[in-house]
């Protein structure tokens, strides 16, 4: 991941509990079962050996990345969001002029995105189509469905 990530206190805290509960709980735990499979005999065909090696690859793997995306990270104050424009951590009431729809979501960043929430991507389709916008304003996506065309109803932080 390159670039710079932007993310509220909330969530460079549980990125912090994670990749602290992955060094202390999981990585003991990932050499414990390669300690254990060594134990019971010829590593050339133990399957089980194996199995935990991979395991911990893929830990250590998982911990180099959370601490590369956490180096590239700025905490956004929530006090002093910009409400003017679409811009990250802004709620932004949309028409989506196709289908007459209203939907509300919130611009955050990658790390935070979740649909189900309501929370979309700065990076994603509609969050870059919408992104600078004004109330007002009517931003054309290029989505993987066609092109979207969304109305900027209201933007409150």
């Amino acid at each position: 991941m390159s670039g710079l990530q932007y993310v509220t206190k909330d969530t460079l805290e549980h990125m912090k509990a994670e990749l602290q509960r992955m060094k202390s709980v999981d990585r003991p735990a990932a050499s414990r079962a390669i300690a254990e499979a060594r134990e019971k005999g010829d590593l050339k065909e133990n399957a089980e050996y194996d199995a935990a090696k991979e395991a911990q690859g893929i830990l250590e793997a998982k911990i180099a990345a959370m601490e590369g995306v956490m180096a590239n990270i700025r905490v956004l104050d929530e006090s002093s969001i910009d409400t003017s424009k679409v811009s990250i951590l802004t709620k932004v009431t949309l028409t989506n002029l196709n289908t007459k729809k209203q939907v509300t979501y919130q611009i955050v960043g990658e790390q935070e995105a979740d649909l189900k929430a309501g929370k979309i991507s700065v990076t994603s389709p509609i969050g870059k189509g919408i992104l600078g916008k004004q109330p007002g304003e009517t931003a054309e996506v290029q989505a993987p469905a066609g092109m979207l065309k969304f109305k900027i109803e209201s933007i409150t932080a």
